[in-house]
């Protein structure tokens, strides 16, 4: 088993790799410009390695180019062969990368909060206090004479 930081090297380097081939050396017209590399992650023993990727475009485009991707799987492996110079390159897996998703569905439900807080704070802007102003006790004159 290969330790932590050498998997991290290779990650990074099979990242680079793959978005150098894909800007540059792939003619595939359905990966063009609209994918980029996000994130690559390599097993412990060095062997499998999965690269996220995310797309441009609607969801025609994503499925246009996750056909793309493994078509030039081949070619994105053997690239990265090359360059690492180890002595099995790993496989590579594409997965579509959810976190634009994810920061559109945080973005909504910040929305709301904001939305929120203001009917909160529109409500509140000319209510007044439901008891006294001073809403602590005191302790009365006739108790302090004792």
């Amino acid at each position: 088993m290969a330790d932590n930081a050498r998997a991290k090297k290779l990650a990074d380097l099979i990242r680079e790799v793959v978005a150098q081939k894909l800007q540059r050396g792939i003619k595939d017209p359905r990966l063009g410009t609209h994918v980029t590399i996000t994130d690559t992650r390599v097993t412990g023993d060095l062997r499998e390695a999965t690269v996220f990727y995310t797309v441009y475009g609607d969801d025609e485009e994503r499925a246009a180019a996750a056909k793309g991707l493994e078509s030039a799987k081949g070619i994105l492996r053997s690239a990265v062969g090359q360059v690492a110079g180890i002595k099995f390159t790993p496989t590579l897996t594409f997965v579509a990368d959810a976190l634009p998703e994810n920061a559109r569905t945080i973005e909504d439900l910040l929305d709301q909060a904001r939305a929120s807080d203001a009917q909160v704070r529109e409500a509140s802007s000319g209510a007044t206090y439901a008891g006294d102003a001073d809403p602590y006790k005191k302790p009365d004159e006739d108790d302090a004479a004792e």
